[in-house]
């Protein structure tokens, strides 16, 4: 698995030097309603200058707001699903690796501060998400800058409606169905790059706040999708075919919505929009 994936996986877990952006954006119009498109970083600093006029105009008009998940910051909620699918206490996690695996792993949790025993119990996707937020995290990242909950946050002080896409079972759940084989892969090349750096996320991070849907297509999606077409067509093309669907149905109505998931949802060949046009439904560039 190539470790592009680890952009997708995660959700663009990337962050942004201060510095003025214009995100891409796309609308959808009918007689009677509009639905503008954003995609999400779930990280970022909280200096980073993001808020375009096009932005603040859609969030102006809409009333009602769709994320992947509706109420993602519900950790009461989120615990027991960890608990259920994020733990395998009878089969430690070094047990599922090899010795160049457990080695890695092991110098991974040092530099970061990480108990080896703390991911012990863990499936390999946890251990993975854990590890590829830490290091963010440390170098002063975070998840309550995140564009999702900035919009999250915007749209409950206007009194609009949060609606989500998933549950947050079904998030987990895109994960803890893998094949252990491809969580243990997923993990070796989440400690690969947190081994390189944050070079390619800083990358992906540059590309959304120039707009360049091309460039996170090409360093998020293409290798992954040629490497493992499997998880590609799960994680990505899966989804947004089920989305785009939901937006059909949403266009039915009438007003003004925004939606906002994640920025690789929104680039490549088998992006929302593109699942939007089969459907015989206008996608513009807003």
């Amino acid at each position: 698995m190539s470790r592009k994936t680890l952009s997708v996986m995660c959700g663009f877990l990337v962050a942004l030097t201060p510095t003025q952006g214009e995100p891409a954006m796309w609308v959808v119009r009918d007689s009677d309603s509009t639905i503008y498109l954003i995609g999400t970083l779930h990280l970022l600093k909280h200096d980073a200058e993001w808020k375009s006029e096009k932005v603040r105009k859609a969030v102006g008009e809409s009333t009602e707001l769709w994320l992947e998940i509706a109420e993602f910051d519900n950790q009461a909620g989120l615990q027991p699903l960890i608990a259920a699918h994020g733990m395998d206490p009878g089969k430690p996690l070094s047990k599922k690796l090899n010795q160049a695996q457990r080695k890695k792993l092991a110098k991974i949790s040092e530099t970061y501060g990480v108990p080896v025993a703390t991911l012990e119990p863990m499936q390999p996707w946890m251990a993975a998400v854990v590890l590829a937020v830490i290091p963010l995290v440390k170098a002063g990242y975070d998840p309550k800058a995140g564009i999702d909950r900035v919009l999250r946050a915007q749209a409950v002080a206007e009194g609009d409606q949060i609606r989500g896409f998933e549950t947050a079972e079904a998030q987990v759940r895109m994960f803890a169905d893998l094949p252990e084989a491809v969580q243990v892969a997923f993990l070796v090349e989440v400690l690969d790059d947190v081994e390189e750096g944050l070079g390619l996320l800083d990358k992906l991070a540059r590309a959304w706040m120039d707009g360049d849907t091309r460039t996170i297509a090409r360093l998020g999606l293409d290798e992954l999708k040629r490497e493992a077409p499997a998880v590609y067509k799960k994680l990505l093309v899966d989804r947004n075919v089920a989305w785009s669907e939901q937006i059909v149905e949403i266009l039915k109505g009438s007003g003004v919505v925004q939606i906002a998931v994640g920025a690789a949802h929104l680039a490549g060949p088998d992006s929302v929009q593109v699942q939007l046009e089969k459907k015989g439904i206008k996608v513009e560039p807003y």
